[in-house]
């Protein structure tokens, strides 16, 4: 056999093998409840390996302008935070989805939403009956922390987070289903606000996507909550947001860090 031929062969044989083994082991949080019933629940950590061709990074709802000042600077402080590790997780090898609800509209002739429409349908399997307990915050109000009435501010993704031709545009449950299929990608990497309300709740969230079983990882470090310190249990704004993490590695999913995923990234 020729050099040339050599060479073609050995790509054609180890390349596939390379991408498919390609994976990064990252340290996970979750809560485990030892003695069930106790009420005393126990933070643990394990080391979880993602092959980054099945692992996908979700963006939830961090729009441009939100209807509390409060939650639209602190979703100006966290684009400052993701932007970089978005960049950096491109890098690796991961997809990027990026989840805006109710901005499609704007984003009708990307090619990124565009590639994901012409996604066949498949349809998901009937969903795992899990338990909701109610949140450790009271959220009904709306949770805004400043002196503001409920309007539609929004109208596309925040600016300050770049969308490469490779990322996939979508605020839809079964279109983000479909294509997590299509792609075989297990995975979710799942950033963005709100972690007591859209974070959970939307169709392609943590809630939905577990009862799927595709395997969600909260980012905790790059969210937020919708919390009020003037509603119960009366605690700062942090403090508030600290225990819907808690909550979610509870009952939900575990939690990671972006700074746990770029030391991954690196080896």
């Amino acid at each position: 056999m020729i050099p040339s031929r050599w060479l073609l062969f050995v790509l054609l044989v180890l390349g596939p093998l390379h991408a498919g083994a390609a994976e990064i082991t990252v340290d996970l949080r979750s809560r485990v409840e030892a003695f069930k019933g106790s009420g005393e629940w126990r933070e643990v950590h394990l080391q979880q390996s993602l092959p980054v061709e099945r692992t996908a990074v979700l963006i939830c709802d961090m729009w441009d302008k939100h209807w509390c000042r409060g939650a639209t600077e602190r979703v100006n402080g966290l684009v400052v935070k993701m932007e970089p590790f978005l960049e950096s997780a491109r890098k690796r090898g991961f997809q990027i989805i990026h989840a805006p609800s109710e901005t499609m509209a704007f984003y009708q002739d990307a090619p990124q939403r565009k590639r994901i429409l012409a996604i066949a349908k498949i349809d998901p399997p009937t969903p795992l009956s899990l338990l909701d307990p109610p949140l450790p915050i009271d959220d009904k109000r709306g949770g805004c922390d400043t002196p503001d009435q409920f309007y539609k501010a929004w109208t596309r993704e925040h600016p300050g987070l770049r969308i490469d031709t490779s990322d996939m545009i979508s605020d839809s449950g079964p279109e983000i289903y479909s294509f997590l299929r299509a792609r075989d990608i297990r995975t979710l990497l799942v950033m963005g606000v709100h972690a007591n309300m859209c974070v959970l709740n939307r169709t392609f969230a943590i809630k939905r996507m577990t009862a799927l079983g595709v395997h969600c990882i909260l980012v905790r470090d790059l969210t937020d909550a919708m919390y009020n310190p003037q509603d119960p249990p009366h605690v700062s704004h942090d403090a508030g947001t600290q225990l819907v993490i808690e909550y979610i590695e509870k009952y939900w999913c575990p939690t990671t860090t972006s700074a746990e995923l770029l030391r991954a990234f690196a080896h």
